[in-house]
């Protein structure tokens, strides 16, 4: 995982000439600028999608949506100063919660009978707490308190009590497990779960058990879908080959390219959204704190999470953008004819004008990564025969100087259009996702997890939490356009050539300019074709 984000983090949008943005297994990539932090400007509710507590508004308590929580800044103005201040471990300003005790702040997520934790400090204190222990040991804290503090344990306590609060808890294991359903794959957080909702769903009330059956059920239904998503990644991860292996068992002339799967630049850029869509949908948002979690030299907090990452879902989009960004330079540096790599060129241009008018910048910054690979650039007479006023412009609008100022300033565009859709396909915003996790990765990095004192610095995981639920929107919007399946499945597994692949057909079709290049195109055949 560390190497993962040593690459990732040191890349962004390649110049003509540059490897592409990330490293697969088999690809080697450049060194690029690093950006300064940048705070993201627009942000909305946690999640668009039903929930059970939208279903039983008149058993379960409710808590404001994040859009009415946070200000420009990213603080939540609406935790008030309260009982809690008096009990000692948190504190406030201008009634805003910045810092405080680990073990305050637990105590402040669980609910009694007077207090439930407002949504955002739910989501915030689930996301950030992952830096300092494990979501076990949280929720076994968590079950602890509850069953001492609320007396759920003793049969005999007041009915009306119970009455009151189990609704309340019921409420704060709804909202963990729709909104961090990924916890409960350890078989300790689901033990956890299981017993304390079963001592909920033991009163008397039907209700109770009604609305904790359908918790679980939603629960298993999405990590069901989770496993079956990670099966499918695993086999077309097995069955992938190189494309130049398929070129020496199969005439080129019989070869399909992606123009004869789909003429239509439109239609692609909206198949490609498809996808981008659905591998966006299965990033759990734990992923982004879980990806810098490390136990410093420094830190003496024995419970912090360092045990194997769980990102698979994040790496797995990452090598997406990879295998674009080479699938991009594949079909183009393939055809043999002048004017078929040209026509190819000009095709993927209008391919990332459509993924940008649709908001997909993660395709678009893919496909211009392609384009500006050295195997592609280095093309001069092909590129001569391009029309290319539409790919400057893509460029200059992706151009990564000023911390990528033109790309976030279209990205607030796109997220100010989402808030005001009148239709589906304007909900859409897909962000270029190297830049979302070098933000989040920067904000991490340059605040500390604890003040001098060793309170938690939750005014930092405020803006963390501002950050990472403005993605949970926008991974939550389904895709109007209609599926494709043929040109998925091109799409997702059709080979690609590796990096020398690649080289090797661009000198084929455009011969080497220097000793330099004459050199590695000598070698280059030797070792891939076998010829001298």
């Amino acid at each position: 995982m560390a190497k993962f984000l040593t690459e990732l983090l040191g890349c962004t949008l390649p110049r003509k000439g540059a490897s592409p943005m990330f490293e697969s297994k088999s690809h080697s990539r450049v060194g690029l600028k690093s950006s300064t932090k940048q705070k993201t400007t627009i942000f909305n509710t946690l999640a668009s999608e039903k929930s059970l507590s939208d279903c039983k508004k008149e058993s379960m308590p409710q808590t404001p949506p994040f859009s009415a929580m946070f200000d420009s800044s990213g603080y939540n103005r609406n935790l008030y100063q309260s009982a809690e201040d008096s009990c000692g471990g948190l504190y406030y300003h201008d009634n805003n919660l910045l810092s405080g005790s680990l073990e305050a702040l637990i105590q402040h997520l669980v609910p009694n009978v007077d207090y439930y934790p407002d949504r955002t400090y739910i989501f915030t204190f689930l996301l950030s707490s992952r830096l300092f222990m494990h979501p076990y040991e949280l929720m076994a804290k968590v079950c602890h308190l509850c069953v001492e503090h609320q007396r759920l344990s003793d049969p005999d306590s007041d009915k009306n009590q119970m009455r009151k609060i189990a609704p309340k808890i019921l409420q704060l294991l709804t909202e963990w497990t729709e909104t961090f359903p990924y916890d409960f794959r350890d078989e300790r957080m689901m033990r956890n779960l299981k017993d304390l909702a079963h001592r909920i769903a033991s009163g008397e009330e039907q209700t109770y058990r009604k609305n904790v059956q359908q918790m679980m059920q939603c629960l298993i239904r999405k990590l069901a879908a989770l496993s079956q998503y990670e099966e499918v990644l695993a086999k077309i991860s097995s069955t992938s080959t190189d494309r130049l292996t398929v070129l020496k068992t199969k005439p080129q002339s019989i070869q399909r390219d992606i123009i004869t799967v789909c003429n239509d630049p439109y239609t692609l850029a909206q198949q490609l959204t498809h996808i981008e869509l659905e591998r966006l949908n299965y990033i759990g948002p734990e992923e982004f704190v879980q990806a810098f979690v490390q136990k410093g030299p420094l830190d003496n907090d024995k419970s912090c999470y360092s045990e194997r990452k769980k990102t698979r879902n994040l790496e797995a989009y990452v090598e997406w953008f990879n295998r674009l960004s080479y699938l991009v330079a594949t079909e183009i540096c393939m055809p043999v004819k002048k004017k078929h790599r040209a026509r190819m060129i000009e095709y993927f241009i209008d391919v990332a004008r459509e993924c940008f008018n649709i908001g997909n910048f993660n395709s678009l910054m893919a496909i211009i990564s392609g384009m500006n690979m050295s195997p592609v650039s280095r093309l001069k007479k092909t590129w001569a025969k391009v029309k290319t006023a539409k790919f400057d412009i893509l460029e200059h609008q992706m151009d990564p100087s000023s911390n990528f100022y033109n790309y976030r300033t279209a990205l607030r565009g796109a997220a100010q259009r989402s808030l005001t859709a009148h239709s589906s396909r304007e909900k859409i915003v897909i962000p270029f996702f190297s830049l979302l996790i070098k933000d989040i990765y920067f904000l991490n990095e340059g605040c500390a997890n604890r003040l001098p004192n060793g309170h938690v610095n939750f005014e930092k995981f405020w803006e963390l939490a501002k950050q990472v639920s403005e993605f949970m929107t926008w991974k939550q919007v389904e895709c109007p356009f209609e599926r494709d399946r043929k040109i998925l499945q091109y799409l997702i597994t059709v080979p690609v050539f590796s990096e020398d692949a690649l080289y090797l057909a661009s000198y084929e079709s455009e011969g080497p300019e220097n000793h330099i290049e004459k050199d590695r195109w000598k070698s280059l055949r030797s070792s891939l074709l076998g010829r001298v």
